[in-house]
C-alpha cells in the first residue's frame, strides 16, 4: 500500500489500456526479440496474454484512484441525501399539519353550516306542524259552518210554509237571506285557505327535504373529512391512490358551495315566514269568521223576536177586535131580533085598523061619510104601513150588517189562525232550532 501511494504521488496515472490488447503485444515483442530462436518457439505458449509489471501496477494505481473516487462521492451523496432527507421529511410533516389544519376549518365550516341547516330544518319541520295545527282549525271550523247552513235554510223552509197574508219578505227573511249568503261566502273563503294551507305545508316540506339533504351531504362529508383527519403515518388503513391526485371536473368552488347552502337557507327562511304570515292570516280569518257569524246569529235572533212581538201585537189586537165583533155580533142579532118583533107587533094594529076601515066600508047610503074617523083609521093604517116598512127596511139592513159582522168575524178569526201558525212556525220552530248555533269558540275551529 505505501508503495501504491508512491507511484500515485510521484507518477501521473497513464491511461488505461484494454486488458484485451494487451497479450497480442507482448507476443509481437517476443516474436521480433528472437526471430530464428527455437527457445522462443517452445516457450510462446507460457508468455501469451500476460500483462506486464507497470501495467499491472497502472491497473492497481487506476482501481485505488476509482475507489477513493468512489468513497468520496459516496460521502457527497450521502450528505445531500440526509438534508434532502431532512428537508422533505420537515416538507411533509409541514404539508401535513397544514393540511391537517385546512381539513380542521374546513371541518368548522361545515359544523357552522350544519348547525345552521339543522336549526332551518327543525324551524320549518316545527312550522309545518304549526301550520297543520291551523289547518285542523280550518276543516273544524268548515264543518262547523254546516250547522249554522242548515238551521238558515231549515228556518227559511219553515217559513214559507207561514200562509197568506204573513208570506211576506220581513226583516227576519233578510237577515236569514243574509246569513246563508254569509255563510256560503265563508265556506268559500275557508276552502281558499285550506288549498292555500295545503300548498304551504307542501312548500315547508319540500325545502325541509332540500335543507335535510344539504345536512346529510354535509353529515357526510364532516365525517370523511373528520376520518382525513384523524389518519397519521403510524395508521395501518392507509394506502397509495395515486388516480387520486387531481381536482374532479364536477367539484365545487368553496363559493358555489357556500352560495349553495346560504340559497337553500334563504329559500327555507322565506317559506317558513310565508307559513308565519298564511298563519297570522288563519288565526284573524277563523276569528273575523266566529264573530261575523255569532254577530249575523244575533240580528237573525233579534229580527225573529221582533218579529214575533209584532206578531203577538197583532194577535191580540185581532183577538181584541175578534171580542169587539163577537159582542156586536150578539147585540145586532138581538137587534134584529127586536126589529122581527116589532113588525111582527105591527101585525096586530094594522089587522085591526084595516079591519075597521073595512067594516066601515059596509056603512049604508049616506052613513058612508069620510068623517073624521074615517080619515084617521086611513092615517092609522098609512101610518102603521109606513112604520112596517121602515122596519122591515132596517131588519134588512141589520140582518145584512150581522152578515157582514160574521163575515169579519170568520176574517178575524181566520186572520188569528194564521198568525198563530206563523208564531208557532217562528217561536216554536224556528228559534229553539236556532239553540243548536254552534257557539263561538267551535266556529273558530277549537273543539
Amino acid at each position: 500500500m505505501a508503495q501504491a501511494g508512491v507511484l500515485l504521488t510521484k507518477e501521473p496515472a497513464p491511461q488505461a489500456v484494454p486488458a484485451s490488447d494487451l497479450p497480442a503485444k507482448v507476443c509481437e515483442l517476443e516474436l521480433n526479440a528472437w526471430p530464428d530462436s527455437s527457445r522462443g518457439l517452445a516457450t510462446a505458449g507460457f508468455r501469451t496474454a500476460k500483462y506486464l509489471p507497470h501495467e499491472w501496477h497502472q491497473n492497481n494505481s487506476e482501481l485505488y484512484r476509482q475507489a477513493f473516487a468512489g468513497c468520496k462521492q459516496a460521502e457527497c451523496d450521502r450528505a445531500e441525501a440526509k438534508v434532502l432527507a431532512q428537508y422533505a421529511s420537515a416538507t411533509a410533516q409541514r404539508t401535513q399539519q397544514d393540511s391537517t389544519a385546512a381539513l380542521g376549518r374546513r371541518l368548522q365550516n361545515i359544523r357552522c353550516w350544519k348547525a345552521e341547516l339543522r336549526k332551518e330544518i327543525e324551524d320549518l319541520d316545527g312550522e309545518t306542524r304549526l301550520l297543520a295545527a291551523q289547518k285542523v282549525r280550518l276543516e273544524r271550523a268548515l264543518d262547523a259552518t254546516e250547522v249554522p247552513y242548515a238551521i238558515a235554510t231549515d228556518n227559511l223552509q219553515c217559513r214559507e210554509r207561514r200562509q197568506p197574508p204573513d208570506l211576506v219578505s220581513d226583516e227576519v227573511e233578510r237577515e236569514l237571506l243574509k246569513e246563508a249568503e254569509l255563510i256560503r261566502n265563508i265556506q268559500e273563503l275557508l276552502k281558499r285557505t285550506l288549498m292555500q294551507a295545503g300548498n304551504q305545508m307542501r312548500l315547508n316540506r319540500d325545502h325541509k327535504e332540500v335543507c335535510e339533504m344539504d345536512w346529510s351531504d354535509k353529515i357526510e362529508a364532516y365525517n370523511i373529512d373528520d376520518t382525513c383527519g384523524r389518519y397519521s403515518n403510524q395508521g395501518t388503513n392507509i394506502q397509495f391512490h395515486p388516480s387520486s391526485v387531481k381536482f374532479e371536473e364536477s367539484a365545487s368552488t368553496p363559493k358555489t358551495w357556500a352560495k349553495f347552502s346560504h340559497d337553500n337557507i334563504y329559500r327555507a327562511e322565506q317559506e317558513k315566514l310565508a307559513s308565519i304570515s298564511l298563519r297570522a292570516l288563519i288565526d284573524n280569518i277563523l276569528h273575523d269568521v266566529s264573530e261575523d257569524l255569532r254577530m249575523q246569529c244575533a240580528a237573525v235572533n233579534q229580527a225573529f223576536a221582533r218579529r214575533c212581538e209584532e206578531l203577538d201585537h197583532a194577535k191580540y189586537k185581532l183577538e181584541h177586535h175578534l171580542k169587539k165583533i163577537l159582542q156586536e155580533i150578539g147585540d145586532q142579532e138581538a137587534n134584529v131580533a127586536a126589529l122581527k118583533r116589532a113588525i111582527k107587533d105591527k101585525e096586530a094594529p094594522m089587522k085591526v085598523a084595516q079591519t075597521r076601515l073595512y067594516d066601515r066600508s059596509f056603512r049604508p047610503s049616506v052613513e058612508l061619510c069620510r068623517d073624521e074617523a074615517q080619515f084617521r083609521l086611513i092615517s092609522e093604517a098609512e101610518e102603521l104601513t109606513e112604520s112596517i116598512e121602515s122596519l122591515k127596511k132596517k131588519l134588512l139592513e141589520s140582518e145584512q150588517s150581522l152578515r157582514n159582522l160574521e163575515d169579519t168575524r170568520m176574517n178575524l178569526e181566520k186572520e188569528i189562525a194564521v198568525k198563530t201558525n206563523s208564531i208557532f212556525i217562528d217561536r216554536q220552530k224556528c228559534m229553539p232550532h236556532r239553540t243548536r248555533y254552534p257557539v263561538v269558540f267551535k266556529l273558530a275551529g277549537y273543539q
